[in-house]
C-alpha cells in the first residue's frame, strides 16, 4: 500500500479545478497525468524580465515589464493582417503591441482604450518604431506580483502554454509533503544538498541550481538501487534447490570445435551457482558471436540431466524461432525433447505443448513472453534463460521465477555489451559473467564508411556481390520521430533494388508485418532464395544467416554505436570475408564522426560500449523505455554516471549495515521507493 502522506501527489490532474478533457490531452502527450508527473517535469530555462517605468530605460531585445495605456487600434485591410494596439508609457513615449492571426478580438478585450495595463514582453524595433509582438502577460496596473520577474520555462507541446504549466507546477509544489530524510546523514552533509521538499522548490525556481537538481537525481537513482538490492536480497532469502548434472548430455554434445577458455570459465561459474540452494541470478555478457547460446545450452542440459526442465525466453518471435532451430541442430542425436511456444501457437499445437510441459515430457521450452502467461504450467522448472534481457524489465524477469515449485535459477544473456555504470543502473541485483574471447573461425568484419553520395557505386558493388552467389542485408535509416516514415524509407529502398535486381531477389521485413509474413521472408532469406534483405532495425538482434556476408547501413550516423555494433554482428558468421558498409550523411556532427571512426577501428563490443556511454551519455540504453526499469525522469545520463556509484554504495549500506526496511532508515526509504514508483517489483519477492 502506498503511504497515505503521498496520496495528494498521486491524484489525477483531471481532479484539479480547471483541468478538463481539453487540457488533459496536451498534458498526456507530455506524460503528465498525475500531480507527481508535473512535480517531476522540471523547467529547462528561465525568463528574466526587467521592470521599467519608461520605455527609454530599456534596450531592444530585452524582456520588460512596463505600465502602458492603449490609445488607438490599427487593423490591416485583410483579416489575416496583423492587428496593432498603439500605446504610450507614463512619459508619453509610443509603442505598438502587435497581434497576429485573427486575434483582434482578444487584443481589444485586453486593452480597452484609455485604460492603463501592466504589460510584459520582448521590446523590439521595427524600423524606428518600438513594438512588442504578442505580449506574454497583461495584468491590471498596481499589482506588482501579477507578473513574475523570473519565470521558469517548461518543456511544452501544442495546446499548452508556459503560463498554464507554471500554474500547475505551483499546485504540485503546494501539495508536496514534508518527508523524513532517507539519505545517509554524513553523505547529505558532505554534499551540501537541501532537504527533499526544499530541493523540489529550488529545482522549479532555478533550472541551474545544481545542488537541488543533483539531490533529486540522487533520490531517483538511490530508489532504483535500493529496489534492486531488495530484489536480490529477497531472491537470496528464498529457498531454491541445488541442480547438478552427471555429464551424460553435455558430454554427448557434438561441437564443431572445442570450448574457448572464456566459455569454460563461465560454464564453471554457472555450474557453481546452480549447485547452490540459493537461486542463481546471473547475467552472461558476450559480444556477438562469442558463443553464448552454447554456454546457455550446456546449463539447460545440466538441468535436464538432473531430471528437471529449462526454458529459454526470447524478446521476438523471429529470435525465438531461430533459437529453436539452432538448438534443434545442436541437439541432434540427444534424447532431449525440445518445444517452442509463442503467442502465435494456437489450438491443438498449443494444447499439446502445454500438456507436455505439465507432465514433464518436454525438457526444454523456447518461446516469447507467452511462456510466462498464467495458463502455462511446468512439472518442474529449474532453470530460466532470458536472451537479450535489456528488452525485459525486472518485474518480467521475476514473473518467471514464480513458475517453479521453488524459484528456478535465472540466467540472463545479452549481446549488447553494457558499461559498468549501466549494469549498476539496471542490473544491480545480478552477478555478471563475461565471454571476452571469440571461438576460432570467426573472421573480423571489415568496416568501411562511405558517403551517401556514392549510393550508385554501392548498389553496383551490391550487384557484383549478389552475382557471386553471396547474400546481403540493407538496413534503412532509423527515423525516431515516426515509425511510418521509417517504414516508407524501407519500402522505397526495396522498390529501387527490386527494379535493379528483380522482384524475387529482394525481400523486405519491418516491425509492422504480421509474424507469419515476416517468418516467410526470413525463411526464404535463410534458404538462399532471396539475395538481399531490406529491413528496419527489426533484424538488429539475433538473426543468423551464415551466407550473408555484406551489411549496408543507410544513414549510419543516425544510429547509436551499440546498435551499429549489433547490426554489424549479423555478418561475419560464415567462412567468407564479410564487409559492413556504413553510409553516412554529408553533414556529420563531431560525435557522429567519432562514432563512425570507432566502428572502423575496432570490432570489440566492450570497447565500443564504454565509448558509446561517453559520447551519448548512455542514451542508447537509458533513453529507451523498453524495460520499464530504465525510466529516469529527474536524473540525466551525466548525473547517472556521476552519482550512481555513490547511490549503489549507499543502497548496499542501507540493506546490509542499517537493517534494511526494518532498520531506522526503513520508513523514510519506503517513502522514497513509493515516491519514485520503484516499489512495483517488491511484492513479487514475497510470492512463491
Amino acid at each position: 500500500m502506498r503511504p497515505e502522506i503521498l496520496n495528494p501527489l498521486f491524484a489525477a490532474l483531471t481532479d484539479l479545478k480547471g483541468v478538463g478533457p481539453q487540457l488533459a490531452k496536451p498534458l498526456a502527450r507530455l506524460g503528465l497525468e498525475r500531480v507527481v508527473d508535473v512535480l517531476f517535469h522540471l523547467p529547462t530555462g528561465l525568463i528574466s524580465r526587467i521592470p521599467v517605468e519608461r520605455l527609454d530605460q530599456a534596450q531592444p531585445g530585452q524582456t520588460i515589464i512596463v505600465d502602458l495605456t492603449a490609445q488607438d487600434y490599427r487593423s490591416g485591410r485583410s483579416p489575416r493582417a496583423p492587428f496593432g494596439v498603439e500605446a504610450v508609457d507614463g512619459a508619453g513615449d509610443h509603442v505598438r503591441l502587435v497581434y497576429f492571426g485573427r486575434t483582434s478580438g482578444l487584443a481589444r478585450k485586453l486593452f480597452p482604450l484609455g485604460e492603463k495595463r501592466r504589460v510584459s514582453g520582448r521590446l523590439d524595433l521595427y524600423g524606428d518604431m518600438r513594438q512588442i509582438v504578442h505580449p506574454d502577460h497583461v495584468a491590471e496596473p498596481g499589482d506588482e506580483t501579477a507578473i513574475a520577474e523570473h519565470e521558469p520555462v517548461y518543456p511544452l507541446t501544442e495546446g499548452l502554454t508556459n503560463a498554464r504549466l507554471s500554474q500547475l507546477a505551483e499546485v504540485a509544489l503546494d501539495r508536496r509533503p514534508d518527508l523524513a530524510e532517507w539519505i545517509d546523514a554524513p553523505l547529505l552533509a558532505s554534499r551540501g544538498w537541501p532537504a527533499w521538499r526544499e530541493a523540489m522548490a529550488r529545482a522549479h525556481a532555478g533550472p541551474r541550481d545544481e545542488a537541488a537538481r543533483d539531490r533529486l537525481a540522487y533520490d531517483e537513482i538511490f530508489a532504483s538501487q535500493v529496489a534492486l538490492m531488495l530484489i536480490r536480497q529477497g531472491l537470496r532469502n528464498r529457498k531454491g534447490r541445488p541442480i547438478a548434472g552427471n555429464g551424460r548430455l553435455t558430454g554427448a554434445l557434438k561441437l564443431p570445435f572445442g570450448l574457448t577458455g572464456a566459455q569454460e570459465r563461465v560454464g564453471r561459474e554457472i555450474a557453481g551457482d546452480m549447485a547452490q540452494d540459493v537461486p542463481m541470478l546471473r547475467m552472461l555478457q558476450g559480444d556477438v558471436g562469442s558463443g553464448k547460446t552454447l554456454v546457455a545450452l550446456r546449463a539447460m542440459l545440466t538441468a535436464v540431466e538432473a531430471g528437471t526442465q529449462a526454458a529459454l525466453l526470447a524478446p521476438t518471435e523471429i529470435l525465438a524461432r531461430q533459437h529453436h532451430a539452432t538448438l534443434q541442430q545442436m541437439l541432434v542425436g540427444l534424447p532431449v525433447n525440445l518445444a517452442i511456444l509463442t503467442g502465435r501457437d494456437k489450438g491443438k499445437v498449443r494444447e499439446s505443448t502445454l500438456m507436455g510441459l505439465a507432465d514433464g515430457s518436454i525438457d526444454i521450452l523456447v518461446g516469447t513472453h507467452a511462456i510466462f502467461q498464467q495458463a502455462v504450467g511446468y512439472r518442474d522448472l529449474a532453470l530460466v534463460v532470458v536472451d537479450e534481457q535489456h528488452r525485459f524489465g525486472v518485474a518480467q524477469r521475476l514473473m518467471l521465477t514464480d513458475k517453479g515449485a521453488r524459484p528456478p535459477h535465472l540466467l540472463v544473456m545479452t549481446a549488447t555489451p553494457i558499461p559498468r555504470t549501466l549494469l549498476l543502473a539496471n542490473h544491480g541485483e545480478m552477478d555478471v559473467s563475461r565471454l571476452d574471447e571469440m571461438p576460432p573461425g570467426r573472421t573480423p568484419v571489415d568496416t568501411r564508411v562511405v558517403s551517401v553520395d556514392r549510393l550508385d557505386e554501392v548498389i553496383d558493388g551490391l550487384g557484383r556481390h549478389l552475382a557471386s552467389g553471396a547474400q546481403a542485408y540493407w538496413v534503412c535509416p532509423l527515423v525516431a520521430e515516426s515509425e511510418a516514415s521509417e517504414l516508407a524509407a524501407a519500402e522505397d529502398r526495396a522498390a529501387l533494388l527490386r527494379e535493379r535486381f528483380g522482384a524475387d531477389a529482394v525481400g523486405l521485413v519491418h516491425g509492422r508485418m504480421k509474424g507469419p509474413d515476416k517468418d516467410a521472408v526470413m525463411a526464404r532469406f535463410e534458404a538462399g532464395e532471396i539475395g538481399v534483405l531490406v529491413a528496419t532495425t527489426v533484424i538488429e538482434v539475433g538473426v543468423n544467416v551464415p551466407a550473408a556476408s555484406l551489411m549496408i547501413v543507410e544513414h549510419a550516423d543516425r544510429f547509436g554505436l551499440a546498435q551499429l555494433h549489433q547490426l554489424r554482428g549479423r555478418v561475419g558468421r560464415g567462412t567468407a570475408k564479410s564487409v559492413c558498409l556504413l553510409l553516412r550523411s554529408q553533414n556529420l556532427s563531431e560525435t557522429a564522426r567519432e562514432r563512425l571512426a570507432l566502428m572502423r577501428e575496432t570490432n570489440d563490443g566492450f570497447v565500443i560500449a564504454e565509448r558509446d556511454l561517453e559520447l551519448r551519455g548512455g542514451g542508447e540504453l537509458l533513453g529507451l523505455k523498453q524495460s520499464g526499469d530504465a525510466d529516469y525522469r529527474l536524473a540525466t545520463p551525466e548525473q547517472l554516471v556521476r552519482l550512481l556509484p555513490v547511490a549503489h554504495d549507499d543502497a548496499r549500506l542501507f540493506v546490509e549495515r542499517d537493517g534494511g526496511m526494518d532498520g531506522p532508515r526503513g520508513e523514510a526509504v519506503r517513502l522514497c521507493l513509493y515516491l519514485f514508483e520503484r516499489d512495483a517489483a517488491v511484492p513479487l519477492l514475497r510470492s512463491g
